[in-house]
């Protein structure tokens, strides 16, 4: 393989994801770096809990068992480098554990560790820190779950510069281990901004798996046999050029679309997509498909990091549930929010009777069926509530449970399980922290590499001129088209903000599409949801639009009582919009790029 390239390749974008990817993209030719993401903020909390439980717990335990036992071997004999931050809150736990695990298959392999991630124990010194979304207070230290800073790519390069084989890391920037890989190869310096917002966005392209490769994608008939998707492969070049790709005979498809939607996932501003390392900003980026299944990114460009970290604090919020049935026949839409109610007011007045606060939150949401429609339906209900006293959510659960034989006709749901049981709610709190205030360690197989970082000097980061899109040509012959048929779009979540990403399918639609949806018309279409503000932001290079609804997820993750906690379905709402356009234009939708 050339020096002045290197092919990496994303084997998990979740803790959870499916174990075949490692064996699937060991086959890939030349392939010298594996990376493994798993960590989200919501699964901080929950390892952070297994390791109070039991201190050898706290990290991916599945990482070791199932991506990496039994194909160790494999790994050793290509030489191929791992890296990951399956560590969560205890990464020498992991790496221990994975230590044996080579020791087991006969193997010498060495194994660093990045720590420094973990802040729980100084929760206490936040106190006066204010959530840099919300505003609100610090919560009590004593609700304190897990406090972890988003570390970057440069102690990861250091222990791979150290001869580390396999990387553990704690918490870091999700596409910071795919840069770190690049980092070590090319010797890029924390002065080349251009190439760590590319190797950046490198990362970013590789960390959620196959949705760069035709998962998640609008015009998913075009995958194939998902159930043999191939998982995302970066080229990357010395000077920040690079290609994403996917092994042969595996379905999916690699297309400026599918790698596009994932560029917009969950990116906010654009032009300020912040990371530990550098500024980002990607909205002159080009995507050009330079073969089948292969797409060429060029045009990332980058400024300086601010010197501040990114810490997300998780914490107790109380208990929530909610219980999921299904209603049909005639007006099932009523029958079912009949029910619903009932069993919440029969909860309500057992709270009232022992003395006892109401609820909370409560929500009541209904899907299927034709809203407002008066004829034969099948509905699914959500109802669910949430309260500071685990038991009067299982009180709510079980008068809901007991009203099933006073019901309208044509209750059902699934059963085997049981009802469902309250679970904890855990919040999100996110505040900045400067760099020099986070000592980082690394070490390899125990021994410290004294390891020292350089910390970039701390700025408030200036935002770039804002670019426009061009103005639709003079109103003549005006039709309606339907999203979809113009653009593609991916939708996901930060916090309790929701993300669209939409990309024309020809550029000529952009400006009709930019036209059509403005703050107001988003606004209207997500009404019940948004709390908040909308935000658009222009991308010329690939003629498209990135939006941000503010506070639109009732809290997110599971601090919310949503169905969809995370807006990964409003895409599909946004693609369902009517645009006016050109009625010539129109005529070339049905023939836009797919």
């Amino acid at each position: 393989m050339p020096k002045d390239q290197l092919i990496i390749a994303g084997a998990s974008g979740f803790w959870g994801e499916a174990p075949h990817a490692t064996a699937q993209l060991l086959r890939y030719p030349g392939l010298e770096f594996l990376v493994y993401d798993y960590l989200a903020e919501i699964t901080m909390s929950i390892m952070a809990r297994a390791r109070m439980k039991d201190p050898a717990l706290g990290y991916a335990t599945d990482f070791v068992t199932d991506a990496m036992a039994g194909n160790l071997e494999e790994i050793a004999k290509q030489g191929v480098k791992v890296l990951s931050n399956a560590g969560g809150v205890n990464p020498a736990a992991c790496a221990e554990a994975l230590r044996k695990a080579i020791e087991a298959a006969g193997l010498t392999l060495k194994v660093a560790v990045v720590e420094g991630d973990d802040l729980a124990a100084r929760a206490p010194e936040f106190s006066d820190r204010r959530e840099m979304f919300a505003g609100t207070a610090f919560p009590d230290a004593s609700r304190v779950a897990s406090v972890n800073a988003y570390l970057g790519a440069f102690p990861v390069a250091a222990a791979l510069d150290a001869g580390a084989d396999i990387v553990i890391t704690g918490r870091c920037a999700d596409s910071a281990l795919v840069l770190a890989a690049c980092t070590h190869r090319f010797g890029w310096t924390q002065g080349d901004h251009d190439r760590l917002a590319a190797g950046s966005l490198a990362g970013h392209l590789l960390e959620c798996g196959p949705q760069s490769t035709g998962g998640n994608f609008t015009d998913w008939e075009l995958s194939g046999d998902i159930a043999e998707i191939g998982y995302p492969v970066a080229v990357v070049e010395e000077d920040g050029r690079f290609d994403i790709t996917k092994p042969d005979g595996t379905s999916g498809i690699v297309s400026r679309a599918s790698v596009g939607e994932q560029m917009l996932y969950e990116i906010g501003d654009p032009q300020a997509y912040m990371l530990p390392d550098v500024i980002c900003d990607f909205s002159h980026v080009v995507l050009e498909q330079a073969g089948k299944d292969r797409v060429r990114i060029t045009g990332a460009q980058g400024r300086a990091p601010t010197g501040r970290l990114k810490v997300s604090a998780t914490f107790m919020d109380g208990y929530r549930a909610g219980f999921v049935f299904q209603f049909n026949g005639r007006n099932a839409r009523e029958k079912a929010q009949a029910f619903a109610e009932a069993g919440l007011k029969r909860a309500q007045t057992r709270l009232k009777q022992l003395g006892a606060p109401d609820y909370s939150e409560t929500a009541v949401e209904l899907f299927g069926g034709s809203p407002g429609g008066k004829g034969d339906e099948e509905i699914c209900v959500k109802a669910a509530v949430r309260h500071a006293d685990a038991r009067a959510v299982g009180l709510f659960l079980k008068e809901i449970t007991g009203c099933a034989l006073a019901t309208p006709p044509g209750l059902h749901f699934f059963t085997g399980a049981g009802r469902p049981k309250p679970s904890p709610v855990v919040r999100l709190f996110s505040f900045l922290i400067a760099a020099s205030d986070v000592p980082v360690r690394v070490s390899i197989d125990g021994n410290d590499i004294g390891y020292a970082a350089a910390v970039p000097a701390l700025h408030d980061a200036v935002v770039p001129d804002r670019p426009a899109p061009p103005p639709p040509a003079a109103e003549t012959d005006l039709v309606t088209s339907r999203l979809e048929a113009l653009a593609w779009a991916r939708s996901g979540d930060k916090g309790n903000d929701a993300n669209i990403g939409v990309i024309a399918r020809r550029p000529e639609f952009i400006p009709w599409i930019w036209r059509s949806l403005t703050d107001g018309t988003i606004a209207s279409a997500f009404a019940p949801y948004l709390e908040g503000e909308v935000e658009r932001f222009f991308m010329p290079g690939i003629h498209g639009m990135n939006i941000v609804m503010h506070n639109a997820l009732g809290g997110g993750g599971v601090a919310s009582l949503r169905n969809d906690a995370q807006g990964k379905a409003f895409a599909q709402t946004l693609l369902a919009l009517p645009i006016e356009i050109p009625a010539a234009l129109a005529g070339n939708a049905a023939t836009g790029e797919r």
